[in-house]
């Protein structure tokens, strides 16, 4: 078995706050498995925005803002966390951590050492596995993967057979999570066209590879900068971020489905050019969580709406199996030191890159 130094080097969350509330540790104490547990030897961790929202406070009633990344000082204390529950402090955030299994638990399986794993973001209680009230989020619940080392129940593990490299493999589990769970609630099948604002995101990539994979045509809209590398992922079709008149820029295309983590003004747009009986489906608002809805086009129109936050059990076992089997393709944008998380994640909120950015230990 690899030895397994007593501290670490880590960027730990002390609080709420701007980029400073990060500090750079280099003796932070080194996770030690419980009985069901594995300690990963981190290899890369991708950046997301749950890390973002929850360091800033985001998800506090009281923001009616855009993501910006910098704290809002006005959060009540006791709900500026995804599940509206207080974080608690210190925490090292990274949910999109794959590594290397270096030791188990009395009860884990042995066999897992040495393996290259995948982290599922969602932890859940194994004794109410389907309970969404019970579920946590890796690194928000438990501490991440922003540090040498991690741990997590082996049940929250799945080793990877694949040829990317870690970094590589970083960018699947939360934005291909998120797209599958988005993607799956919509009940998006080959009969449908899919439209995706903010395509140039991570979640946004993912949403044009995996709706496609389930035989659907694909309508992304992304900034013109952006379009190349979004024609990367083969969509159908690639317009203009928000056409001032987005029914003519789509011609004869018929949106039966809007898979959406941008949100903001733009927003009834978005509904108003759904057939009838369409889907819209939302697992985030960057651009602004306060909507404008005309009530008469959600009945009228025989519209349904789902959000997606925690995800069946299946959803990251098939994200593995899509990836072994070369069905998705990753999209790393940019790769930073971890100790230079803070760089990277000022990076990540510009939004300049198409794809996904990852810190490496």
């Amino acid at each position: 078995m690899t030895e397994i130094p007593k501290t670490m080097r880590a960027m730990v969350l002390m609080g709420h706050g701007d980029l400073d509330a990060y500090e750079w540790h280099e003796d932070w104490p080194t996770p030690q498995a419980g009985p069901t547990e594995a300690v990963i030897k981190v290899g890369a961790c991708g950046l997301n925005n749950t890390d973002v929202n929850t360091r800033s406070g985001w998800y506090s009633k009281a923001v009616d803002e855009a993501t910006t990344g910098g704290a809002y000082g006005d959060v009540d204390d006791q709900d500026p966390t995804w599940g509206g529950r207080p974080l608690t402090f210190p925490r090292i955030q990274g949910a999109d951590a794959v590594g290397t299994v270096v030791a188990v638990g009395k009860d884990g399986d042995a066999a897992l050492i040495g393996k290259r794993v995948m982290i599922d973001g969602w932890q859940r209680d194994w004794d109410d596995p389907d309970n969404k009230d019970k579920t946590g989020y890796f690194g928000s619940e438990c501490d991440g993967g922003y540090a040498e080392y991690t741990k997590a129940d082996v049940r929250d593990i799945a080793v990877v057979n694949a040829d990317f490299t870690d970094a590589e493999l970083a960018t699947f589990q939360c934005s291909y999570s998120t797209a599958e769970g988005m993607l799956s609630r919509a009940n998006v099948g080959p009969n449908d066209t899919v439209l995706v604002p903010g395509a140039s995101g991570g979640v946004g990539g993912a949403l044009i590879q995996l709706a496609k994979r389930r035989g659907a045509r694909v309508i992304a809209l992304a900034s013109e900068a952006k379009h190349a590398d979004v024609a990367k992922m083969t969509p159908d079709v690639i317009l203009p971020r928000a056409p001032e008149n987005l029914r003519a820029a789509l011609g004869d295309e018929k949106i039966t489905v809007v898979a959406d983590v941008v949100g903001g003004a733009y927003w009834p747009t978005l509904i108003d050019i759904l057939e009838r009986g369409g889907r819209y489906t939302c697992s985030g608002a960057i651009a602004g969580p306060m909507v404008q809805l005309d009530l008469r086009t959600f009945y009228l129109r025989d519209l349904t709406f789902t959000g997606s936050t925690v995800l069946p059990q299946n959803v990251f076992r098939d994200l593995v199996g899509y990836i072994e089997r070369g069905e998705i393709r990753p999209m790393l944008a940019a790769t930073y030191p971890l100790a230079q998380l803070r760089e990277a994640q000022a990076a990540f909120i510009a939004k300049k890159h198409t794809g996904n950015i990852v810190v490496t230990p």
